[in-house]
Formats: C-alpha cells, structure tokens, sequence
C-alpha cells in the first residue's frame, strides 16, 4: 500500500497510526491509549489513524469518532480526507463523506436515542434542554413542591441542577455528591432526592432531555447486553479524543461499548485533566490499560511541536511533581537562550502596566496582537487589565464569558422552535406566552395546565379563551405556532417565519431592537447549514457558537486585538507570547480549589497547560499585593501574596527572575522612588530605646 500520507510522521505517531491496522483475515486490534503530550500533534495523529483505517479497508460508516465539540469533529473530517486524498485521489471525498458518526458525546448519544427510541420507550420527537432551561424547569418542581417558601432558605436552582448534574455524570449516590462538593447542603438530602424525583417526571410528561439525560438514557440504553452489543455491533472502531476530559458515565458507555477493548483507541494527556468540576475524571485515563486483559497497549507522544525546549523545560518540571501521572518529558529541537519569565511587580495596576508594555513591544517587533494571549484563573482576575487595554485604547477580546445563545431575544426565537417540536415543552411554552401582551406567568400557567393533558396540545390552545389583554396577539400566536407545527413552508424558511412574528414583540420589549435584530439574522444564518429544525436545536443546545465578551470596541474579523481567556477556555490553543496574571497561592492554586489532594493535583495541572500554551515567550506575572474577592468587605481588602507552591526553590533555575519596573536613576541620580526599602517597624521600635 502506498504510505506517502505516513511519511511527515514521527516515529511514535507512526506506531499509533498503525497500531492494529492491516491484520491477517481483517481483524481488529486490541484497546490502545494514546498519551499525547502539550503539542506534540495529537489531532494530527488521530486524524492520520482514521484515514489509515480508510485507506487500509476499515468501512468509514463503521467508524465512530468522538470529540468534545463539534466544530473539532468537523476539523478531524477535513483532515482525514486530506490524508486520505494522498492514497485514494479523487475517491476520498466519496469515502470520508460516509464517515457519517463523527461528533460529541452528546450529539452521538442524541442521534443513537431517536434511532432507538422504541426500544426504549422514549417518544423521538424529544426535545433537548439546554443549562439554563433546565434549571427553569428545576425550579418549576422546586416551586411547586413547596420548597422555595421553606424557612431555612433552600438551594437555589442552580445550585440544585449542579448538585444533580455531579450525581449523575459522576455515577454518584447523592449523598456522596453531596459529601464531597456540596457540603453546605448535606441537610437537604430528603428533598432533594424528591424534587430530583419530581424533576425527572417532569421532564418525561412533557418529552424533554436534558443535557445529561443524553449521556444517562444512552449508558442505561447500553446496560442492557442485547441492546449494548447491537449498538457496539454497529461500529468496528470506536476513537476518542480528549479522553482525559471523560466523566465516569462516558467511561461506562465506552465499556459496554467495546468491553474487550477490540477497536478502541483512546487519545488524551492526563497532564492536561483540568474540568473535575464537570465531573470528569482523571481515573478514566489513569486507569484505562488495566481495565482489559490483557492490558491497553500504551504509545506516548513526547515530542513537542509547538514550545521552545526552556519552556518546555521549566513546563516539565512542573508537572513533574505531580503525585501520580504517565511518565513522559516533553522534548523539542526548538532551542533558545530565553527562558520564561518570573516577573515580580508590586501590585495588580503594574501588572496590567507590564503586561501591556510587553505586549506592545511585541508588536513593534512584527508580532501581531492576536499571537498574544494573557491568561487567568478566573476571570474577575482580568479587571485592573481590561481598565489599562480600555484606556490605552488598546483593542482585546476576552473569551470565558457570555455565550451568543444565553442573550434574551436569540433564546426566545430557540423557544419558538423547540415548542413548535414539542408542544409539551413547559419551560418553551412559558417562555413564548409571557412575550404576549397582558399575558404574565399565571395566565401562561393556566394556558400550559390547558395543553399539558390533551391528545393535541395546540387544539387545546386554539380552543381555549385568549386572556382579556392579549388580542389580537393571541390569535397570531396560535397562528403562528399551528403553521410552524404543519412545517408548510419547510426548513430553512420556518426560521424566517418565527423572526417575522417576534420582530414586533422584540421592538416592544427591547430598547435596542434594531441591534439584536442582526443577532437574528445572524442566527437564520446559522440555520441555514442545517437539513433539519431538529437537528438545528441538538446541535446548536449541545454545542453552542462561542461569542466573545467584554470587547474594547467591536473589533472586525480583519482587525488585530489581543487574547484574554480563562485557562480552562484557553486549553487547545497556542499563541507566540503569554502571559499568565496572579502566579501566586491563592490565585494558582485558587483558595476554592485548594482541598483535597485531587484538588490540589488539578490546580498544578492548570498551571502547566497555561505555561504549555506559549511557542516563543513565556510571562509569568507575580503581583506581591492584589484584590480579593472574598475579603471581609468592611477590612482591607488586600492581601499579600508568595509565589505559588507550584514553582518551588529548586526549580527557580528554569526561569528568568525579575522586578518591574527595574530600577532606574532620575536625572539627578535619585532611584525612583518605588524601588525604595524603608524599615519603618524598626524606627518606631527604636523610638523607645
């Protein structure tokens, strides 16, 4: 066979390309983990395993490939038939188009539930809440069971849909959920238990999933040994990235899946573990080689493409302390003399004043805006920085903020759609009544209670009596919602036809009517690349557009801005400079998340994705005085800080120490006068002697 799509590979990527692949009689290897280093071509290496598959006979509709987003699966599939393209020419469109089951957890879990629906007693016509309407629907059962008029104040709901999520994504008692991250609740452990109860009949009477019902109907759908074998039977190989991003119940579908491990590929870093808060859990990857007999076979990827060797140095002997990990040291033939900067700084203003200098020193050297990134462990970190960028009229987009779809007006028009599918969707339904004039939450309550028991639950809206203030609204809402429901005018178009209701509603409603109108039309547009209304709102509930927030102007597609991004959403990325705010105990490792040793371990993890990010140039800022959040607000609400535990006394050589600003003489020879070290507890000590 011709190996000309092998050739760019090294020789550890080759190994996991070819592993199991071109066996006697067609079989199929065994379980293989992919452990893949910061950098060191990961979804370059996946991609090449699954056009190697392709190309040496594997059928790509056999083939499901899972990622954690959907745009990444699409990335993966314009790889592969690249690849692909080098062996078979003009016939690998044919072939990678038919590799049809390449998604998300969720999205895989949302198409195998309406293909079995039947056999699970689930109507496929579900719907599928998103976070917000959930815990909506939460506190809908939370009201009614009487528990938001409790003397003690009970949890709120998303702290209830939290506590439930963990639960269920965790394979957890509830008691132990609570035990272990909600301790403050432990005392509502009873009602608890019956409004989560209360909230999953909910959801059944009205035909809704929620984002974690698609995990749990598909790992209960898979323990049953028929079903499971015949949907694991559909696949003969099953590969999944970022497995170290799994929670136990899609460690759980993986298994019965695939229980003897035959054409299972894992990829992922257990360095880079860092969303325990979604419940995921660095044991899946840890433990995954010993779950089969024999063992996984284990390939690690150590060469890295992305940082210079001092980084990776100073990166490496981070997460070399670390209490249980795969062994591996990142290694690169990209040498330099400079190494990642420790810079000390006196407070969070000069922090954001170095940092900015930096950055537009970078930039007078070619470096453009956006090859610059600056990170944080959470984003209120970023303040006093966005006041400096603000007034030097320095232009940022700052990621790990609101999304496009949680805005009011796009929420509404995704409420029209989804109730039109679904006319049982309670939280849809009362969304879109209230948007009515003189219609507020009791008439949109009498109108819901109306539909929720007949057969055809939008006659009985027709039928029934409009409220005395709605008018003529009413009626072309009822109109609307029966044409919408009749699919006349068919997809795309019936999204068209939803805008044109709401225009009027969202010109009463909201000031800036014209400004959210292009957010509309923006969505149409979206829509457009969708065959279908229902596979619109999966897709677009499970895998939301990103959006940015807190823009310094509006900057153009065409137009250089700087990077601001929590480290969580900076994971994946890479950037020629970065600079990391507050590398101090209490910021890194936050004071939330400095707990239990697992906690401690993740926080360390952080760290070390935030230094592996940077290809050239490495900041790692240390404000001596900074603002807390959590300070007694009638006190000083300063604190002063060391250096994070992280970066201990015997790995200081990898770094370069300095102040800023440094030392520098006036005119008249005086030091500035920030550089100036008075004692003054010893004077007034000495006062008195």
């Amino acid at each position: 066979m011709n190996a000309a799509h092998l050739e760019k590979l090294n020789s550890e990527q080759r190994r996991a390309v070819e592993h199991g692949v071109g066996l006697a009689d067609g079989a199929i290897g065994g379980p293989l983990l992919i452990i893949a280093g910061a950098g060191s071509g990961k979804t370059n290496t996946l991609a090449h395993r699954v056009a190697h598959l392709i190309v040496s006979g594997a059928d790509p509709r056999r083939i499901l490939l899972m990622t954690f987003s959907r745009r990444a699966a699409a990335e993966m599939s314009r790889r592969v038939e690249r690849i692909c393209a080098k062996v078979l020419g003009s016939n690998a469109g044919v072939m990678t188009d038919a590799l049809a089951w390449a998604g998300t957890f969720h999205g895989i879990g949302a198409r195998l539930l309406r293909d079995y629906a039947e056999q699970i007693g689930l109507d496929p016509a579900f719907t599928i809440h998103d976070r917000e309407d959930s815990a909506d629907l939460m506190n809908l059962v939370r009201h009614e069971l009487g528990f938001s008029k409790m003397e003690s104040r009970f949890p709120t709901k998303g702290t209830c849909l939290s506590i439930y999520s963990r639960a269920v994504n965790a394979e957890l008692p509830l008691e132990e959920a609570l035990r272990g991250s909600y301790p403050w609740c432990a005392g509502w452990g009873g009602q608890l238990r019956e409004l989560f109860a209360g909230y999953v009949e909910a959801k059944q009477a009205q035909n809704i999933l929620d984002y974690d019902d698609l995990l749990l109907y598909w790992a209960q759908t898979v323990s049953d040994p028929l079903l499971a074998d015949d949907i694991g039977g559909r696949f003969d190989h099953v590969l999944v990235d970022e497995y170290q991003d799994t929670n136990r119940l899609q460690a759980s579908i993986l298994m019965a899946l695939k229980p003897g491990g035959k054409g299972l590929t894992v990829v992922g870093d257990d360095a880079q573990s860092i969303y325990s808060f979604r419940a995921a859990s660095v044991r899946n990857i840890l433990d995954f080689p010993t779950g089969f007999t024999p063992p996984a076979d284990v390939i690690t990827l150590d060469r890295n493409y992305r940082s210079t060797q001092p980084i990776l140095a100073a990166a490496n002997g981070v997460i070399d302390l670390a209490s249980e990990r795969f062994t591996k040291n990142l290694w690169t033939e990209r040498q330099s003399a400079d190494r990642p900067r420790l810079v000390n700084v006196r407070d969070e203003a000069d922090q954001a004043r170095y940092v900015v200098e930096r950055v537009l020193e970078n930039r007078e050297c070619g470096a453009a805006l956006k090859q610059q990134a600056v990170l944080f462990r959470a984003s209120h970190h970023s303040g006093p920085l966005e006041v400096e960028l603000t007034r030097r009229n320095i232009p940022f987009v700052k990621f790990g903020g609101l999304k496009f779809l949680d805005s009011a007006h796009v929420k509404d028009m995704l409420a029209m759609l989804r109730f039109t599918l679904n006319p049982r969707d309670r939280i849809a339904g009362f969304r879109l009544l209230q948007l009515l004039p003189g219609v507020g939450p009791a008439s949109a309550r009498r109108a819901l209670d109306l539909m929720a028991d007949r057969p055809d639950p939008l006659s009985a809206l027709a039928d029934s009596p409009p409220p005395a203030r709605a008018g003529a609204a009413w009626i072309d809402f009822v109109q609307i919602l029966q044409q919408l429901c009749a699919g006349q005018a068919g997809w795309p178009a019936e999204i068209a036809h939803a805008r044109r209701w709401y225009e009027p509603h969202l010109a009463r409603i909201h000031e800036d009517a014209s400004l959210r109108q292009a957010d509309l039309l923006q969505l149409e547009q979206i829509a457009s690349g969708y065959p279908s209304r229902e596979r619109f709102l999966t897709e677009l509930t499970l895998d939301p557009p990103d959006a940015v927030s807190d823009q310094a102007g509006a900057p153009h597609l065409d137009e250089d801005y700087l990077i601001l991004s929590t480290i969580h959403s900076a994971k994946g990325q890479e950037w020629k400079s970065v600079f990391l705010l507050n590398v101090v105990d209490g910021c890194i490792p936050s004071d939330l998340g400095a707990g239990t040793t697992a906690e401690i371990e993740e926080e360390r993890r952080l760290l070390y994705v935030a230094m592996t990010r940077a290809k050239d140039d490495l900041h790692l800022v240390l404000p001596q005085r900074f603002f807390t959040h959590g300070q007694n607000a009638q006190g000083d609400r300063h604190v002063y800080a060391s250096r994070t535990r992280f970066i201990p006394a015997t790995l200081l050589q990898l770094f370069e120490i300095c102040a800023w600003p440094p030392a520098t003489a006036a005119a008249d020879g005086r030091l500035d006068a920030r550089q100036v070290r008075v004692d003054v507890g010893a004077r007034m000590r000495g006062m008195w002697r």
